[in-house]
């Protein structure tokens, strides 16, 4: 079974002026042919996001005719733009919308659904999408529309503008996205009114920016990100936020969205496998997002020099949003139109610098979250996700039921790289049920096709083993697939265990439930409402590969050794010396040092290929 939104690489997806031109035709024609009497432009099966869409497909048309100056254009962009001016504006309260500051205020919003109290809680997405949407035909209306449509397009944007910033509370959804996008419209809206009110617009819109979103950052392995529907990152909108503040950017030149965006952008890098896999967030755990990320991921990669192309998106909406008959939908045109618009090249190789939560050459990756435990490993072609053993959830030794992975105390790295090898390691102190504190050193090394993990703790009472992650799912190319197996050996006693039936807070990965559905069934709230992050973590177990002690072993320490990917025979060997433990593999000979570091406390790495 496929994953259905993990497909394609989106910088695959040609991006030249023919490319775009191909699209906006097809746009043309499918649009002139839906165009209702009435002058509207939806798609007949849309029901909600509706509000801007219209709008958006009339956009898309302006921008196709300032490129073509097809004659066909004007007439439809005028009869359209009239059908959103007379119908999809409301200016009455929604009935039951909670987040007013002001009542009966008359000014103009958009609808997430046309019935009056359908659902009145996605009229602040949709107001601020109306609103980008009406920026882009101002973009383009020169020539195009008449003095007194432009004026009424003008002062609906500024009504939507102040409905968003005055009539109601801002970003009540606590939705980076959404907010960074509401900025961008007030940017755009600025240029578009006389030098003092125009002047006034933008002020307001760089202040809602800063004390209403990055005074809000949220921090997550390093980074400070812009919130997202109460969580840190979500792997569908965090790559839109970027796209949001490269647009922010453009039209501003101002360096703190260019700040905010680089250091968005490395975080995505960080997270991300070679192959361009992620998982995750408190909205969405794998529905990426497609055209919407590419402006943001094109423009941010190559200011900071890496490959965030790589990030795998859903290449239905490669273009633009469809329905479900493959029909164009204008929500989200607005991304569409500034992507094409915006000139800047793919950058197509990694980057250079180490980055403390990844480990990353050739096909071989490791994301590391903030406590240095492994979120995401990739080697020859297969994803493994931390694994779940009594509702704790990670890689590392398991001692008496209990995961030595999450750190008491300060947790140190030390990155090296020699001409064929590249390695991180991480140690971390540790408490067990015992309270008895101790060292746990993780060496991860690849060669760029196969992965080295090796991991020394104290000795361990019991029968320890190590949790060494949850093959999960593997890459075909061109779509990800759910996968239950693992080509990994271990140089002690390996198994793949699974739970002994599947419920809702035990995941097998043999069984058809993807990851995604099965955090929304242990979250809290409805699916699409609750957090999948906070419903995972309430697994109680999953699949996972057990690797018992390497033989062998220095007596005083447990340690494991397990490859991932190919190889020939693997058999390490290990020595306890008064600089530290000597590793021996066949691909490499590594010298982790004393838990205690250098004099400063630094871990000390020696590595040697073999």
């Amino acid at each position: 079974m496929h994953l259905p939104h993990q497909r394609g690489p989106l910088h695959d997806l040609p991006d030249d002026p023919a490319a775009y031109d191909a699209v906006l035709a097809a746009v043309t024609e499918e649009a002139l042919t839906r165009l209702t009497p009435e002058g509207g432009l939806e798609h007949p099966a849309a029901r909600d996001d509706i509000g801007d869409t219209s709008l958006g497909i009339t956009s898309l048309l302006a921008l196709a005719w300032q490129r073509t100056k097809d004659p066909r254009l004007p007439e439809a962009v005028r009869r359209s733009l009239a059908f959103h001016l007379r119908e999809r504006v409301f200016t009455e309260d929604n009935p039951g919308y909670p987040n007013l500051r002001t009542r009966d205020s008359g000014l103009p919003y958009a609808r997430y659904v046309l019935e009056a109290g359908a659902h009145p809680i996605g009229d602040w997405p949709s107001t601020v999408w109306a609103l980008l949407q009406a920026v882009n035909v101002l973009d383009a209306a020169d020539g195009l529309i008449d003095d007194e449509q432009f004026g009424e397009l003008r002062e609906l944007a500024g009504g939507y503008w102040k409905w968003l910033t005055e009539a109601t509370f801002f970003n009540p959804q606590e939705a980076g996205n959404q907010a960074i996008g509401c900025v961008v419209g007030g940017l755009q809206l600025a240029r578009h009114h006389p030098s003092e009110e125009g002047e006034s617009i933008r002020a307001r819109a760089i202040g809602l920016y800063a004390d209403e979103i990055r005074a809000r950052r949220v921090r997550d392995r390093g980074a400070l990100l812009p919130p997202e529907h109460g969580g840190a990152y979500d792997n569908n909108y965090g790559p839109i936020s970027l796209s949001f503040l490269a647009r922010a950017h453009l039209v501003s030149g101002e360096e703190i969205f260019a700040e905010d965006g680089d250091a968005l952008a490395r975080y995505i890098d960080a997270r991300l496998t070679v192959g361009g896999f992620d998982n995750g967030g408190p909205r969405y755990s794998e529905q990426h997002s497609g055209f919407e990320s590419v402006l943001g991921l094109r423009y941010f990669g190559r200011r900071i020099g890496a490959d965030l192309g790589r990030y795998r998106g859903d290449t239905r909406w490669g273009r633009h949003a469809v329905q479900r008959d493959g029909g164009i939908d204008g929500h989200f045109a607005f991304m569409l139109c500034w992507q094409i618009q915006d000139t800047t090249p793919w950058h197509r190789g990694p980057s250079k610098d180490p980055l403390r939560h990844q480990l990353r050459a050739g096909t071989v990756s490791v994301a590391f979250e903030d406590s240095m435990t492994p979120s995401l490993i990739e080697a020859a072609g297969t994803y493994y996700l931390p694994a779940a053993v009594d509702r704790q959830h990670g890689f590392g030794p398991v001692t008496d039921g209990f995961l030595l992975c999450r750190p008491m105390g300060e947790t140190r790295v030390r990155d090296l790289r020699t001409d064929a090898l590249t390695a991180k390691l991480v140690t971390k102190p540790v408490v067990g049920r015992d309270h008895v504190l101790r060292h746990v050193r993780s060496l991860y090394v690849t060669d760029g096709t196969s992965l080295w993990a090796t991991v020394a703790v104290e000795r361990l009472d019991g029968t320890p083993y190590l949790l060494a992650g949850m093959p999960y799912a593997a890459d075909d190319g061109d779509r990800v697939r759910r996968t239950a197996e693992a080509d990994v050996v271990s140089a002690g006693d390996l198994r793949l265990t699974h739970p002994p039936t599947e419920s809702v807070d035990h995941f097998d990965t043999r069984a058809e439930r993807t990851q995604e559905q099965a955090a929304f069934a242990l979250a809290a709230d409805p699916r699409g409402y609750g957090n999948p992050d906070d419903g995972w973590r309430r697994l109680v177990t999953s699949s996972a590969l057990e690797a018992d002690p390497a033989p062998g072993a220095p007596e005083e320490l447990h340690v494991f050794a397990v490859r991932y990917g190919p190889g020939g025979p693997f058999a390490p060997s290990f020595e306890s010396t008064p600089a530290g433990l000597t590793v021996r593999t066949e691909a490499f000979t590594a010298l982790m040092g004393d838990p205690a570091g250098d004099t400063h406390g630094e871990p000390e790495l020696e590595l040697t290929p073999r």
